[in-house]
């Protein structure tokens, strides 16, 4: 059975905005995807991190650089043929002070790595859900800033452009879900469910057909 890796971050894992805590499977997007997926005969392999970047290495936490860590998610599934890739949000931490343009550039680092594996046609590009307002509070995550929340605003042009480029699919998580009250950065359990839905049918356009 072929397999599709999800590689991504908190909101890939499943963070539970309100209990700081996992969503079980079968509420977090990753969980719905998979028995949707399974119906057409694939797999659906889990490889969120909780604080993983692009290419950023995080000054308090190491072994966050998705772009490090996925020549081990290829080799520890050599049934992958698609992928699933939604990187960005904690590129945008202060800590960085990275442009949109700066974390698309750390994304296609994380792209070449995929395509040393799965084609390009059949790897999903998805921009972040933008940082809600008042994200930088200090009872939210005091990690981002304000100019945090105008990057993650601009992630969505600045990826379609490169998934355009690179012959990837690409969606952006932000034209159908947002980030849940509690924290301005993590998806509520209804977010997950639509996430997913949007997910399966971009594809269905043609990684599943």
């Amino acid at each position: 059975m072929e397999k599709i890796i999800a590689f991504g971050d908190s909101n890939t894992w499943g963070l539970n905005p309100a209990m700081k805590s996992r969503y079980p499977e079968n509420v977090r997007w990753t969980g719905i995807l998979r028995s949707m997926l399974l119906r057409s005969g694939f797999l659906l392999t889990e490889e969120g991190l909780c604080g993983r970047t692009t290419v950023f290495e995080d000054p308090r936490r190491a072994g966050l650089k998705g772009s490090e860590d996925i020549p081990r998610v290829l080799s520890g599934n050599p049934e992958a043929t698609a992928a699933i890739v939604m990187l960005g949000t904690n590129d945008c931490k202060k800590a960085f002070r990275a442009s949109a343009e700066e974390i698309g550039t750390g994304l296609e680092h994380c792209l070449d790595a995929f395509e040393k594996k799965i084609p390009p046609e059949r790897i999903l590009v998805i921009s972040p859900i933008t940082l809600g307002r008042n994200v930088w509070q200090p009872d939210k995550d005091p990690d981002f800033d304000r100019q945090s929340v105008s990057v993650s605003a601009g992630l969505k042009e600045v990826y379609s452009r490169i998934a355009r480029r690179r012959k990837h699919l690409f969606l952006a998580a932000s034209d159908y879900v947002r980030a849940s009250g509690y924290d301005d950065e993590h998806l509520n359990a209804e977010g997950h469910r639509i996430l997913a839905d949007a997910i399966y049918r971009e594809l269905a356009v043609s990684v599943i057909a």
